[in-house]
């Protein structure tokens, strides 16, 4: 079969009823999520994750795991369409790959035009959306196939370079993110030692031989770690919503936007393929491009509807392109794809390039149902912006108790362990304490989700070759993973010193 005819499969699969409905509550909810200022994709993925577990448990195996990883994706995706609305209306970035689109966004909706803002916005990403689900198309398959010719070497040190990349970009500190993945990795070794068979770090604690649950952690960390936030910071949206007008952008407003919205698209898909790069650095490379290129760069700041279309479009083309490496590698390039990647685990599918031959129904399903879902968002968008954008005004009084109530109740319907509601609440403490604390919390995901894969392949690695160590530099493809993995590192660091030092020969 070739791609067209697995497409077509896809697409049998993303038009049943109940998988339409998961993908349309999906991006419902996930626009939704976008719009609160603070949830964001990585939170709303994790609370939903028991949540599609419970909704799917009458399906079979294979059906459940497609339609609970539709809704998830649903959630990704829209998120990054809802966080614009904020930006746009309240000068609060949704999260923080929204953050460029203040600038302009804002501006416009102080003119009066913030219909048009979030019109071209939503277009935007809706054609961005397409752009990365066509280069998924194109590179999942050829990706898969090179893929499947890697040994234990190769996947040790693709993983390696999955866990730099993310620390190299993720918070203000590269040493705190760097402490955070091996934290990560320090929690993926509590259990039973898949090899040898020994416990570790169980302290004779039977609920712990099978290791800490991915899914609380995660809940815990993201959703009530931003619930103790929002409460003892006293957070509340403060400030003036724009009024929303005029929905349909001028003929003008389409032409100034055509180019930046290209641009972007191939920009923010290519970023996003790069694992650690990501939706943020995306939208803000996106925004200093069209800058640079602009014949008018003063306007820039002040209500440029270029500032709008390019960094909200490169957002989404990042996340469509995230899904490339997760789907055909095994290597998830951000948190939120960290914790679609641990979704994928739960149900017993191992996402890589065995993903397409072992469980087609699953990976094109999933393709086909996210153009199908950016089709739902742009509808929905377009004529339901006012409604999302009251969502905004919804007092923390409500809000907190439904995503406490979501967290105890799925963590507790997915593990029915009083131990598991207990790890939840000190994951809940401890992820407000270092967020709080700019310790970024994606490396710690991450370094929890690859740490047994990365074991795995490394002992394989050492058992072949005796445990020479020089395997994983004897073997071409690893050893150019090995040096990325050290350049994605060292590069930031050297830039960082060298900016400090410009910064002192400035003000002398």
């Amino acid at each position: 079969m070739g791609t067209l005819d697995f497409l077509i499969n896809g697409f049998s699969v993303a038009l049943q009823w109940h998988n339409l409905l998961f993908a349309f509550f999906g991006v419902l909810i996930g626009t939704a999520v976008g719009v609160l200022p603070g949830i964001g994709p990585m939170s709303g993925v994790a609370l939903l994750i028991p949540i599609s577990s419970t909704l799917t448990g009458g399906l079979g195996a294979e059906d459940a795991a497609v339609s609970s990883i539709i809704l998830l994706a649903g959630v990704y995706y829209g998120a990054m369409y809802g966080g614009s609305t904020t930006s746009i209306l309240l000068n609060t970035p949704g999260e923080s790959s929204s953050v460029m689109t203040t600038l302009d966004g804002y501006q416009m909706a102080k003119q009066g035009r913030a219909g048009a803002a979030l019109a071209i916005s939503a277009i935007g990403s809706f054609i961005a959306g397409l752009f990365s689900l066509v280069g998924l198309i194109l590179l999942a398959q050829p990706l898969s196939e090179i893929a499947l010719r890697f040994g234990p070497p190769e996947y040790f040190s693709l993983m390696l370079l999955g866990l730099a990349a993310v620390s190299g970009l993720a918070g203000k500190s590269m040493t705190k993110a760097l402490i955070m993945t091996v934290f990560g990795l320090l929690l993926a070794t509590i259990g039973m030692d898949n090899v040898s068979g020994v416990a570790r770090f169980t302290y004779d604690i039977p609920v712990l031989y099978n290791g800490l649950e991915f899914l609380t952690v995660s809940v815990g960390l993201f959703a009530l770690g931003e619930v103790f936030k929002t409460i003892l910071h006293k957070e509340a949206n403060e400030g003036t919503i724009a009024k929303i007008t005029r929905i349909i952008p001028t003929k003008q407003d389409m032409k100034d936007s055509a180019g930046p919205i290209a641009r972007g698209s191939l920009l923010g898909f290519f970023l996003g393929v790069l694992p650690g790069a990501g939706a943020t650095l995306a939208s803000f490379f996106s925004y200093v491009m069209e800058k640079k290129i602009s014949k008018n760069p003063e306007k820039f700041g002040k209500g440029a509807i270029e500032g709008v279309a390019s960094p909200e479009t490169a957002n989404n083309a990042a996340a469509g392109g995230a899904m490339i490496p997760l789907l055909t590698l095994g290597i998830p390039g951000s948190g939120t794809t960290a914790i679609l990647m641990g979704a994928f685990i739960m149900f017993n599918i191992q996402p890589g390039p065995l993903l397409f031959e072992e469980h087609p129904q699953v990976a094109w399903g999933l393709i086909a149902s996210m153009f199908v879902g950016n089709v739902m968002l742009l509808i929905l968008n377009l004529p339901l912006v006012r409604i999302f954008a009251q969502i905004i005004a919804t007092p923390p009084k409500y809000l907190i108790p439904l995503i406490v109530a979501f967290s105890v109740f799925g963590v507790y319907a997915v593990q029915v362990t009083t131990f598991d509601l207990v790890l939840l609440l000190a994951c809940g403490v401890v992820g407000y304490f270092l967020a709080s604390n700019d310790f970024p919390l994606p490396p710690l995901v991450l370094g929890l989700v690859l740490g047994p894969m990365i074991e795995n392949n490394m002992r394989r690695a050492l058992t072949a070759s005796n445990g020479d160590y020089m395997i994983f530099l004897q073997k071409p493809v690893s050893a150019v993973f090995l040096i990325a993995s050290l350049l994605w590192l060292v590069i930031p660091l050297v830039l960082k010193w060298k900016g400090k030092k410009v910064d002192i020969t400035e003000s002398m």
